[in-house]
Parts: structure tokens; C-alpha cells; sequence
């Protein structure tokens, strides 16, 4: 059965409309995703272009202070014993009764060992021999000398003979005197073989062993006497200007876990001709643990100034010259520091903040950087807001 002509092409013509209303709808629908991007990618550059505001926190400013800044000079070094001593052997000989080691008390005056004293004892005999020699025979010139003298009285022999008999008196006593003199060197070489520590303290270096055959000026122990310290810096010329003898400083000694006073006891007078630097001495008190060799850095205090400051570590360095993160009128400036003064403020390290009024707001080290005109929020005002 077919249809109507008439009522086919009603059919067909409705097919086509709802194709175009179809194509309609899927067209106003591209059209409005397109819009809806295009409006997210605009107001994407948009926040993209817009600066954000950045909330401080109380930690991250710091206001700048009126502070006595105390100026140090720097010094470090390795600790050494003001006293010390190298016990040597002062004869050649082999080396007996030496029972010290490393880290062994001594007193001054002590004995430490010996050299086979054999030979020195064989030539304190030979010349206390001689000696007596020289004196028997100032004897016999004396008395020949008495003879001749009453000869002379006499007649009996003429005075060239009395003179002769006087010059060989003087002969024999100058010898004698001369055997006499032989004798103390051999019993100075005598108590030469006999080692005593000059001084009070502990063995540092043993240089020899029992048995051994030392020589003359061989080092055979060395003794350090660990009740007072020195400290030796080497700084440069210019910041040794205001150095002076008597001024006070604090060191950080490896191991030790307080710091220690220390004060300069004295200036080298020469400049040091490799490296131009001038040689600081401070005198370093003894503590528990001290060692000679511990290395030790701190800063001698050489004046105070008063002047407005801020913590070292809020400079920042990363332009060619240095510069502060000062807050003003609700954004960050960067505030070029002319050249200033440093020192310490509880031993904290502090730079002057030239041409900045005290109290001025500026961005610690634990704010990190940040760009020149960012626009900040401060504490204040984010309580302010909230409380709004």
C-alpha cells in the first residue's frame, strides 16, 4: 500500500527540519564553549598579569634599631702553650733509664734518663789527677822559690836565679789553675749526662729509646706546660690599625663548648713579608679539655659606635651593590646601603642602615627575596581585615 504523495513529502519535509534544528543546536552549542573559553583564557591572563599580595608575617620584618654596635676584628689560629720545652742530650752517648712517655707528668727539676756516664766519670778522674800534678808542683816551685830567696839574703846565688825561681812558681800555679779549670768541665760534662726537665707539665714527643745512641743536641723528649695558652692571628694590615695591647676578645675553641675570653698581649712590630699581614698575640687562659693545637676563631673588641642598625644576614647581596627590603606604602623597595659600619649586638652580627629612620620596616633574611615594587600586606592590616 503506498501513501499519499501529498503526505510523503510532509514526512520528508519535516525529516529537514529537524536536521536543521539539530545542526542549529550543535552550532549555538560550539559557539557558546568557544565563548566560555576564550572568557576562562582572558581572565586567566588577566590574574596572570595582576601582582599578587603577599601576607608578612611578625617573623618576617625587622624594624631598624638605634644600637651600640661593638666593631671586632676577626682573628683565628691554632692554640699554642706559652711554655714549652725539648729536652736534649747535651753529650753523645747511649741513652739509659728513660721511662717517660707521651702524655707523662714531669716537674721541673725532675730526672728523666741518663747517658752512660762511663767516659765522663774516666775523665773527672784524669783531671782531678792532673790537678793534684799541677798543685805538687806548685809545691816544689814554692819551696824552690823560698830557698833561692834566702840564698839571695845570703850572697849566695844572684838575683837572676831568685827571678827565675819566681817565674816557675807563677808557671806552676797557672797551671795548676788551668788542671783546675780541666776539672770542672769534666764534671759539667759529668752532670750533662743526667736529663732534668726544665720546667712543669706532660710529654709531648719521646724522640729516643733506651739503648739508643744519641748525639749532641738530639731531641730526646719535649714537655708542654698546658696552664696558660697563646693564640697567634695573622690579620691584615688595615684592620690592624685599631688593634691595640690590653683590648679584649672571645673565642670559639674546637671542642670546648663555651666561648673564652681572651685578651692581646702583644703586637709584632714587623709586618710579615709573605703575606703582609701583621702577627696578633692574645693571651689565652687555660680551660678543661685545652689542648696545644686546637684551632680557635673569634673577634677582638676594638670600640663601639651607636648608630642605627639592622641584622647582617636581612643585607642582601645578589646586585653589584648591597641592598635592604624596606616596606613602604604597601609594597617591598629596595634600598641601596651606602658603605657603613658593622659589629656585634649580643653577639649578634649587625650593618648600620644608612639614611633609614629608626623603626623603619625591613624584610629579614626568613622573608626571602623579592622583586622590587611587590605589594605586600602587614601583619597589622591582616587583623585589621579579619576583624572587619
Amino acid at each position: 500500500m503506498k501513501l499519499p504523495r501529498s503526505r510523503s513529502a510532509w514526512i520528508q519535509w519535516g525529516l529537514l527540519a529537524l536536521l536543521v534544528v539539530a545542526v542549529a543546536i550543535g552550532l549555538m552549542r560550539a559557539l557558546n564553549k568557544r565563548a566560555t573559553q576564550q572568557t576562562q583564557a582572558r581572565q586567566a591572563a588577566e590574574s596572570l598579569q595582576k601582582t599578587p599580595v603577599y601576607t608578612l608575617g611578625a617573623s618576617d620584618l625587622i624594624a631598624v634599631r638605634t644600637l651600640a654596635l661593638t666593631q671586632t676584628v676577626p682573628v683565628s689560629g691554632s692554640l699554642k702553650a706559652l711554655q714549652t720545652a725539648a729536652i736534649k742530650a747535651k753529650v753523645a752517648g747511649e741513652l739509659q733509664g728513660l721511662s717517660k712517655r707521651e702524655g707523662d707528668p714531669v716537674q721541673a727539676g725532675e730526672v728523666v734518663g741518663h747517658i752512660d756516664s762511663t767516659e765522663a766519670q774516666a775523665r773527672v778522674r784524669q783531671a782531678e789527677q792532673q790537678a793534684a800534678q799541677a798543685q805538687a808542683q806548685v809545691a816544689i816551685a814554692k819551696r824552690a822559690q823560698d830557698n833561692n830567696q834566702a840564698l839571695v839574703t845570703q850572697g849566695f846565688i844572684s838575683a837572676t836565679a831568685l827571678d827565675t825561681s819566681v817565674a816557675n812558681l807563677a808557671a806552676a800555679e797557672a797551671t795548676h789553675r788551668a788542671a783546675l779549670a780541666a776539672l770542672d768541665i769534666a764534671r759539667k760534662g759529668l752532670q750533662d749526662t743526667t736529663l732534668r726537665s726544665p720546667l712543669s707539665g706532660q710529654v709531648s714527643v719521646r724522640g729516643a729509646q733506651n739503648g739508643e745512641r744519641v748525639a749532641v743536641d738530639a731531641r730526646v723528649l719535649e714537655v708542654v706546660d698546658l696552664s696558660a695558652f697563646e693564640l697567634e692571628a695573622a690579620i691584615a694590615p688595615g684592620e690592624a690599625v685599631p688593634v691595640a695591647v690590653g683590648q679584649k676578645a672571645e673565642l670559639v675553641v674546637e671542642g670546648i663548648a663555651e666561648p673564652v675570653k681572651a685578651v692581646v698581649s702583644r703586637i709584632n712590630p714587623n709586618v710579615q713579608a709573605g703575606s703582609r699581614s701583621v702577627l696578633v698575640y692574645l693571651k689565652v687562659p687555660a680551660q678543661a679539655g685545652m689542648r696545644q693545637g686546637l684551632f680557635a676563631r673569634g673577634q677582638i673588641a676594638v670600640g663601639t659606635v651607636q648608630v642605627p642598625a639592622v641584622p647582617l644576614a636581612a643585607v642582601r647581596n645578589d646586585k653589584p651593590q648591597p641592598y635592604l627590603q624596606v616596606v613602604r606604602d604597601g609594597q617591598v623597595v629596595h634600598v641601596t646601603l651606602p658603605p657603613g659600619a658593622t659589629g656585634l649586638s649580643d653577639r649578634e652580627p649587625m650593618r648600620e642602615a644608612n639614611g633609614l629612620a629608626e623603626g623603619t620596616q625591613v624584610l629579614g633574611a626568613l622573608a626571602g627575596g623579592m622583586r622590587d615594587g611587590t605589594p605586600v600586606r602587614l601583619p597589622s592590616e591582616q587583623a585589621a581585615n579579619a576583624a572587619n
